[in-house]
């Protein structure tokens, strides 16, 4: 138990981070969730949860009341998001009550897509070419200078929610078009094809003290948009390329003002050229059981990491990484066209993981070889397809 306990107020409006609250009471301190009534529901751990505030929908002057409210009996010393969407929310009641940790010029590198692109181009860091939507003129010299393809991204969707393709200047501005007074709220970018990949990682003081690489082996806008099966893969780890990713994942984080807490970042390596670019990062673990498959990799819970990292932040004194391991993992999830698929006759003693998720299947791979995580992951996805895959149409929020 720690000597001095701090009172930790978590927010999500979705239902995650299980771990980070059970870290975070097991560490000697205090946590308090507030979360949308629709989760009460929901299998948080209650026994790492001192209490719980609800709210029916985020309105932030109520939210402030209500807050401000419990503050008379409760010194809160830390809020916490748990998740994307709730980054920039809680930025700003960091700055209400004065509260040590991201504000909200912060929160929007790592929240807004066009915010982060202009801070990677404002230091040095590789990016493919984007323009706004605010002006028309703008528009135009980039259509007629920058070759289609080109995606059209939300600046604050996360993954791969609402982008969508666009093959010619035509269509580009039929798209704009049907946006309207919602057209600031898109950025269009260079679409070059190429492997995609996501550096999860630790930071403490300004510095990344723990990252692993992974590789998408079928990328999130792929999987939302052409229904496939979602793959990724521990990256070999000391080759050049997990090296060079690595090193500009700690160039973005120093760049765009991390000090301490989990992140989740994605590249892209041109398939044509090699180059690499940074596509979007975000101050949170990574989602689709990431978090799970980096675990079984390293040793190093993402989620319980955080929280420590937290806490020793708020007592001033020095955080220690786990032992950490090198093996490789990977992951397949899909859709299922059964309730609850039957995965007992995947048997390979590699399998670490299965997901418990009505409709979808899902499984984790550990080894010491990366040939043999991507032997299994073709494997599994192969069969997947055939016996269980199901999928629907991605939503539509760009128009």
């Amino acid at each position: 138990m720690a000597e001095t306990s701090f009172n930790f107020l978590c927010i999500s409006t979705y239902f995650k981070g299980e771990d980070f609250l059970k870290s975070c009471n097991a560490d000697g301190n205090k946590v308090y969730l507030l979360t949308k009534k629709s989760l009460q529901h929901e299998d948080w751990p209650w026994e790492a949860i001192e209490d719980v505030f609800y709210i029916e929908d985020w309105v932030l002057e109520d939210v402030i009341k209500g807050i401000a409210y419990k503050f008379r009996e409760i010194k809160f010393n830390r809020f916490v998001a748990l998740d994307d969407f709730d980054v920039e929310k809680v930025a700003l009641l960091r700055e209400h009550f004065r509260m040590p940790g991201m504000g909200s010029t912060t929160s929007h590198y790592f929240r807004d897509k066009l915010a982060m692109r202009m801070r990677a181009v404002d230091k040095s860091v590789n990016v493919p070419e984007f323009t706004s939507l605010f002006n028309n003129e703008d528009i135009n010299k980039y259509a007629d200078n920058i070759p289609a393809p080109w995606l059209l991204k939300p600046r604050m969707e996360a993954s791969a929610t609402g982008i969508k393709k666009i093959n010619s200047k035509d269509e580009l501005w039929q798209i704009v078009d049907q946006l309207g007074d919602e057209r600031d709220n898109y950025l269009i970018e260079k679409f070059a094809p190429g492997d995609v990949f996501h550096v999860d990682c630790l930071n403490v003081n300004g510095k990344v003290v723990f990252s692993r690489v992974s590789r998408y082996l079928e990328t999130p806008f792929e999987v939302a948009h052409s229904g496939g099966i979602f793959r990724s893969a521990t990256l070999k780890i000391g080759t050049k390329l997990e090296k060079g990713l690595q090193k500009m994942n700690a160039q973005v984080m120093k760049a765009f003002g991390m000090q301490a807490g989990a992140s989740h970042t994605e590249f892209i390596q041109s398939k044509a050229t090699g180059e690499l670019f940074f596509l979007e990062t975000s101050s949170r673990v990574g989602g689709a059981n990431l978090a799970e498959m980096v675990t079984y990799a390293s040793g190093v819970n993402l989620w319980g990491e955080w929280a420590r990292i937290e806490a020793a932040t708020l007592r001033k004194g020095v955080y220690k990484l786990p032992k950490i391991n090198n093996k490789y993992a990977g992951i397949v999830v899909s859709l299922s066209r059964f309730e609850y698929p039957d995965t007992s006759s995947f048997t390979d003693s590699e399998i670490v993981w299965r997901m418990d998720k009505k409709w979808h299947i899902g499984l984790i791979v550990v080894s010491n070889s990366s040939e043999r995580i991507l032997e299994l992951l073709e494997q599994y996805t192969h069969r997947i397809a055939s016996e269980f895959h199901a999928s629907i149409p991605a939503p539509d929020k760009s128009l």
